[in-house]
C-alpha cells in the first residue's frame, strides 16, 4: 500500500493505494499542538478504522503547507513504518514546468491539485482549492503553471464576522441560498451574501482567467467548498473531491525507486 498525506492548515488527508487503486481516504483535523506521539496514534487508529495496518505500507509521500507541522507529521509517519516517505518540493519530479518567482512557495496542494487534473485532461485548466483560505492556480495550454489567486475561505469569513458583530448568527454554508436575493431576515441575508457573494467573485475571477489563458480553460475544485456555493456559479466546474490526494501518488510514481 501506498499511502498519501496532505497536510492542510484545517484538515490532513490520507488516501491508501494499492495497485493504482483508492482503497480509502480518510481526514483528521490538523491540531498545531499536538506532538508526534500524538499524531502518530492518530494515524494508527485511521488505518485500523479502514482495515489498513503499518505493516502494509510500502511507500508515502507527504505533501504540506504548515511548516511548523510537518517534521511531526513525518515523525509519526516514520514511527509507524520504516518505508521511504518522499516529500513534496523541490527535487521531486511533477511533470509540470513552474513559470513563478519562486516556485518553492507553491503550495503543495495546489501543485498536487494540477498533477491530477492534467492526468483527467490537457490545460489551460484552473485548479480551485478550498480550506481556510480559497486558491485558485493555472496551467496553461503548454502545460506550465503560470500563476493564480488567494483569497479568505467563506468559513473563515463567515467567522471572522460572527465574532466581530454581535447581533448576527452563525449559519450552514452547505444550505442552499434562498430562492430570492431580497432576504427577509438576518440569517437569509447572511446565507444570500456568503453563498451568492462567494460564486459571484468565483465568477469574476473566472472570466479573468478565461481572458489570460482562453475560453475553453477548465476548472477543477477541490476541498472544502460547499455544494451550494458551486451550484450557484454560472462557470461549470468540475468538483473532485481526491484531486489532492490522486496528484501526491501521481508524483509519488514519477519519483519511486
Amino acid at each position: 500500500m501506498i499511502l498519501t498525506v496532505n497536510l492542510g492548515n484545517t484538515h490532513i488527508t490520507i488516501g491508501g493505494y494499492e495497485h493504482d487503486d483508492l482503497k480509502f481516504c480518510g481526514r483528521l483535523h490538523t491540531d498545531p499542538a499536538a506532538t508526534v506521539d500524538e499524531y502518530g496514534l492518530r494515524l494508527l487508529n485511521l488505518l485500523s478504522l479502514h482495515g489498513a495496518s503499518p505493516e502494509q505500507i510500502e511507500g508515502g509521500i507527504l505533501g504540506s503547507v504548515v511548516p511548523a507541522l510537518t517534521g511531526r507529521v513525518l515523525a509519526a509517519l516514520q514511527m509507524l513504518c520504516p518505508a521511504r516517505i518522499l516529500t513534496v518540493g523541490p527535487g521531486l519530479k511533477s511533470g509540470i514546468r513552474l513559470r513563478l518567482d519562486n516556485p518553492a512557495q507553491l503550495g503543495a496542494e495546489l501543485l498536487c491539485g494540477a498533477v491530477a487534473a492534467l492526468a483527467e485532461g490537457s490545460g489551460p485548466l484552473v485548479v480551485i482549492s478550498a480550506d481556510t483560505a480559497i486558491s485558485l492556480m493555472a496551467v496553461n495550454g503548454k502545460q506550465e503553471l503560470v500563476g493564480g489567486v488567494i483569497l479568505p475561505g467563506p468559513q473563515l469569513s463567515l467567522a471572522a464576522l460572527v465574532q466581530n458583530a454581535a447581533q448576527l448568527p452563525q449559519i450552514d454554508l452547505s444550505a442552499p441560498a434562498p430562492a430570492s436575493v431580497l432576504g427577509k431576515n438576518t440569517a437569509a441575508c447572511l446565507q444570500n451574501g456568503f453563498v451568492l457573494g462567494t460564486a459571484g467573485m468565483l465568477d469574476g475571477l473566472a472570466d479573468h482567467f478565461c481572458a489570460e489563458l482562453g475560453p475553453e480553460t477548465k476548472f477543477y475544485a477541490t476541498g472544502n467548498l460547499p455544494t451550494a456555493i458551486r451550484d450557484a456559479c454560472r462557470t461549470p466546474i468540475l468538483y473532485r473531491e481526491t484531486l489532492i490526494t490522486d496528484g501526491l501518488y501521481c508524483i509519488w510514481l514519477r519519483n519511486r525507486r
